[in-house]
């Protein structure tokens, strides 16, 4: 088994071996409730643990159902040729979002994909072939994300304009979606695997989830207020598209370092029926370590605090200066 490239902003796939080496010994079950592209989850599935996935993206959603809570479906040549078949159409993406992401016969191929994949029974094949094409948008997307004005994104795809201003002519984002799904095809089902368990994938409010939820630990990878940290407008797209329809910004975004300790101390009170608390967050990032320990110290007597030195990359290149990453770990013992 191998965790695949997915390609998602905050992903914590170069230190999950450091989380995980910080699980507690006596945990049987996990509940990553802001699983965003899933390598934490993923990770906690490899050690054996019956793994409950959750994020309020229907896109990431997606990619916990094939990952997580799939153990055994792929998506095989037949699949593949039924993705792909038949003629671009104008539909929901080629209506509203044709030279705003994607030129408009690309939009057209989507519309096409996309209704092809809807009519897949299986829920795991479904949930694994939108995994997949999200993939291929990503690879077609400069820098990865949906926050890129058009002009910026023509300019980039211009292969010998890339050349001559930034020494790149980035010709995998005018591979087709095809070639792009077919080249990660092979890394993705062989991610697939079964740990023995019935890990379950969700798509609900982080509240939601928690009210629903039980397990022996909760983590806690927000996004980091005061960071890059638009995760709605890096991928929301992602969710229209799969939707069909225009999405509108969720509630209880924890992007605002104005309200974040509010937000914090508020999702904190949620917690008491989890054994373990393991929250991931930044040294650039508000609120400050020291604010987070007064208060996690209202709900536990019993609290670590783990640092890693760590840059995320963003746009290609890794910041010259690491921050550092803090996994408070709590046991709830109030």
């Amino acid at each position: 088994m191998s965790y695949p490239t997915v390609n998602y902003i905050g992903n914590k796939e170069k230190i999950v071996n450091w989380i995980s080496s910080l699980i507690p010994d006596d945990a049987t079950s996990f509940l990553d409730v802001f699983c965003g592209g899933c390598s934490v989850g993923y990770m906690a599935k490899e050690k054996g643990l019956t793994v409950y996935a959750n994020d309020i993206l229907k896109i990431n959603y997606y990619i916990a159902q094939a990952l997580i809570e799939n153990n055994g479906k792929i998506i095989d040549a037949t699949d593949v040729d039924r993705i792909f078949k038949g003629e671009p159409c104008e539909g929901f993406m080629f209506q509203n979002f044709a030279n705003q992401f994607y030129f408009p016969d690309e939009c057209k191929q989507l519309d096409m994909i996309h209704e092809n994949i809807i009519k897949i029974k299986d829920k795991y094949k479904r949930a694994l072939a939108f995994t997949l094409i999200r993939r291929s948008m990503i690879r077609k997307m400069p820098y990865s994300r949906f926050t890129i004005k058009w002009e910026k994104v023509v300019e980039l795809r211009d292969e010998e304009l890339s050349y001559a201003k930034y020494g790149r002519r980035r010709h995998y984002h005018n591979q087709s979606f095809q070639f792009h799904f077919e080249d990660n095809l092979k890394e993705y089902n062989d991610a697939v695997f079964d740990n023995g368990k019935k890990n379950r994938a969700f798509n609900l409010d982080v509240y939601k989830a928690i009210e629903k939820i039980d397990a022996d630990i909760i983590y806690l990878d927000p996004p980091y207020a005061g960071t890059m940290n638009d995760y709605f407008g890096f991928y929301g797209l992602l969710d229209a598209y799969i939707e069909g329809r225009i999405v509108e910004p969720f509630d209880n975004n924890f992007i605002d370092k104005n309200t974040i300790v509010k937000q914090f101390d508020q999702l904190f009170s949620k917690l008491g029926k989890y054994k373990y608390w393991m929250l991931s967050y930044n040294s650039r990032s508000k609120p400050s370590k020291e604010e987070l320990l007064v208060l996690l110290e209202k709900y536990s007597n019993n609290i670590e605090v783990h640092e890693m030195p760590y840059a995320y990359r963003v746009t290609g290149k890794e910041k010259k200066q690491k921050d550092i990453e803090y996994l408070f770990v709590v046991k709830n013992d109030k």
